[in-house]
């Protein structure tokens, strides 16, 4: 469970978040939705310490500022955007780096360590890819193979950042799908709010730097929460016990 109160960022005489609250709760996706430049990439920042703010941040209980980088790589794994999209490494290569956080200094991986990555690959139906140039992949391959890095890392959080982003429909729905999948406590930062009703257990909104909302998907996707924030207005119908949002320009 990744519990966060407080949490603000402030770049220069810019605020970008203030006073935010959040829980995850183990085994479910919490998404976090807002428009652009509502801080959801730099509230995840916060969440895995690539930023320090004001305002805490426990890991199960731990405080997040007290955990060793070693430490907090076995709790927490982290999927950014377009992550060594420039390295020689194959795709194999890439996912055997999630071992990092196990291995003593200067230690090389073993046995055992090999066994975990092919393990991560094949559960993201990614074994083939193996061999191949992680840089020649395309971008849902790529994310496969973070997938399954994070995976070798053996965390007991997933954290993404945009995980859809630039990828067309299908390898959308074959991510996130993969990601609710795994069963693992995940948050992710996402625009599209389709995809967050489809793929998301609870979410939390962001409008002008604080929480306007929080909840599960059903309390949060409703109209009267939306329209305010997006400046849009939104119908919402329900499919199949599915959530699906329309839109219009506001009126």
């Amino acid at each position: 469970m990744i519990e966060a109160s407080g949490l603000s960022w402030t770049y220069g005489d810019t605020t970008v978040i203030e006073e935010v609250d959040l829980a995850s709760h183990e085994g479910r996706v919490l998404g976090l939705i807002g428009p652009n430049g509502s801080g959801k990439t730099t509230l995840l920042r916060l969440l895995y310490g690539a930023l320090r703010g004001r305002g805490t941040v426990e890991i199960d209980g731990d405080p997040l500022a007290g955990l060793s980088a070693k430490e907090t790589a076995r709790r927490l794994a982290v999927v950014v955007q377009e992550a060594g999209a420039e390295t020689t490494l194959t795709a194999g290569e890439m996912v055997l780096l999630g071992r990092t956080p196990h291995l003593s200094a200067f230690a090389r991986a073993g046995a055992r360590d090999l066994e975990i990555a092919a393990e991560a690959l094949e559960r993201v139906g990614a074994t083939h890819l193996g061999p191949r140039s992680f840089a020649a992949l395309s971008g849902g391959e790529r994310q496969r193979v973070l997938i399954a890095q994070a995976l070798a890392q053996e965390a007991t959080h997933l954290l993404l950042d945009e995980p859809t982003n630039h990828l067309d429909i299908r390898y959308q729905h074959e991510v996130l799908s993969l990601v609710r999948k795994l069963g693992t406590t995940a948050v992710v930062v996402l625009h599209d709010l389709n995809l967050a009703a489809r793929y998301c257990d609870d979410l939390v909104l962001l409008d002008r730097r604080r929480v306007a909302a929080r909840g599960t998907v059903e309390e949060v996707l409703r109209p009267e929460i939306l329209e305010p924030v997006y400046g849009i207005d939104i119908e919402r119908l329900e499919l199949r016990g599915e959530i699906h949002l329309l839109f219009r320009p506001a009126s």
